[in-house]
């Protein structure tokens, strides 16, 4: 399912001497299946556009495609509960939004709301804690006498046992260590491929960007100023430090690399994995007689 927004813009408290704009006729496109990093400082409209993908906010100008629902400034559109269905936000610390006595009744509560019959969402619930990384276990303890990590594991069962097509994320390992920030973006990672999701994280992470997301968009003053893949992105330093962003910080470590051995690598790598590997080749050609 496509999303793509048209010549957008949101003004919070519109018409009252509070109004304030946030976004400027932004044009962005999410094609199906893909992976999509939005990126930018504080304040950018990151977390305003989120929104937007499943009509939580409504523009104030222009037009939202979500899928074969058109959303447009200035009208009435009944039955919402169909997209937010099928596009699923997990906000920055969904754990928060826990409730119910057990974590089993928290995953099936979401599908229930939606008129899944309580079989299918046990069912459901059942296979997601194990898809999420938790021991069946779990499903009988209150959400409550488990870890952060584990809450929001739990939390993130809620949203995908209501199975959408799209996932957005939304600063999803803010709060967590770095290992546990590496092992949930990996299970995202391994969620969007297995499961052929349409997955848009929002994130101020220039690391996750690069190593996951297969395009790019900047946010900057309220406005998408570019869209491109991670490696054309991340080679234009300069044009990023205008939009008052910084290089991951394997892509640093490489230019100074790159001054010490005296010549540049062939591409910009995106992860260590990519470095190590051009370092290795580097190193074979230069013992070459």
């Amino acid at each position: 399912m496509d999303i793509k927004l048209q010549q957008v813009s949101y003004a919070y408290a519109k018409g009252t001497p509070f109004e304030k704009r946030a976004l400027f006729d932004v044009d962005l496109t999410i094609t199906s299946g893909t992976y999509k990093a939005i990126i930018g400082h504080t304040g950018s409209g990151k977390s305003t556009i989120l929104q937007h993908f499943n009509a939580l906010l409504k523009p104030t100008e222009g037009v939202v495609q979500i899928g074969d629902r058109r959303i447009e400034a200035g009208k009435k559109n009944k039955d919402l509960k169909a997209i937010r269905q099928k596009v699923g936000i997990v906000f920055q610390f969904p754990e928060h939004q826990l409730f119910e006595e057990t974590v089993l009744k928290d995953i099936m509560f979401g599908p229930m709301n939606f008129g899944v019959s309580a079989e299918e969402a046990e069912s459901r619930a059942r296979d997601l804690v194990d898809l999420v990384g938790l021991p069946t276990e779990v499903l009988e303890k209150s959400p409550f006498d488990l870890s952060g990590g584990q809450m929001r594991r739990v939390a993130i069962a809620g949203v995908l046992a209501m199975q959408p097509e799209v996932i957005v994320l939304d600063e999803p390992t803010a709060g967590l260590d770095p290992r546990g920030q590496k092992e949930m973006m990996d299970m995202f990672y391994a969620l969007h491929k297995e499961k052929g999701l349409t997955t848009i994280l929002v994130t101020h992470s220039m690391e996750d960007a690069a190593r996951y997301a297969d395009e790019i968009a900047i946010m900057h003053e309220g406005r998408c100023v570019l869209t491109d893949t991670p490696r054309k992105l991340f080679s234009e330093e300069a044009l990023l430090k205008e939009f008052r962003l910084e290089l991951p910080r394997i892509v640093q470590f490489q230019h100074r690399l790159e001054k010490m051995i005296g010549h540049a690598l062939p591409q910009v790598c995106l992860t260590e994995e990519e470095l190590a590997k051009a370092v290795a080749h580097a190193i074979k050609e230069s013992d070459r007689p």
